[in-house]
């Protein structure tokens, strides 16, 4: 075998190594982005939840004696951190035999940060019923 004819091989091993790793550091910074990014929004989302669970205890708290003025409002918009928080409340009327009537509240919070269509958009929304006499 005559070594004369195996002349660059090494060159060409070295170039294929260099190129592979090149690829994988790449692949590897675009995971670690997409991890990160994945994290923010799991955070935003819980922020979204909460902005509107704390909606959901203003809705509550309007409907509750004495206030009582939870009463099919067509909603209630709200600034509560950077989120926009949206309540609506309806009540319906209710009476069980002999028993003072009472009314269900049904009550709608809905918590949006951003603009629908942009990146960063995440909205969460929670609904939940009260009764009082």
């Amino acid at each position: 075998m005559n070594i004369s004819n195996q002349h660059g091989f090494t060159l060409v091993q070295a170039v294929f190594i260099i190129v592979v790793l090149g690829l994988l550091g790449a692949v590897m910074v675009r995971l670690i982005g997409v991890q990160s990014s994945t994290t923010t929004f799991a955070l935003q989302g819980a922020r979204a939840y909460q902005a509107a669970r704390s909606g959901l205890e203003w809705g509550a708290a309007r409907a509750s004696p004495p206030i009582n003025s939870c009463i099919d409002t067509p909603g209630s918009t709200m600034a509560i951190g950077n989120f926009n928080v949206t309540v609506i409340c309806t009540s319906q009327a209710f009476t069980e035999g002999p028993i003072v009537p009472y009314n269900v509240y049904r009550i709608r919070a809905t918590a949006t940060f951003s603009n629908y269509g942009s990146p960063d958009f995440v909205s969460r929304q929670v609904e939940m019923k009260v009764g009082f006499p």
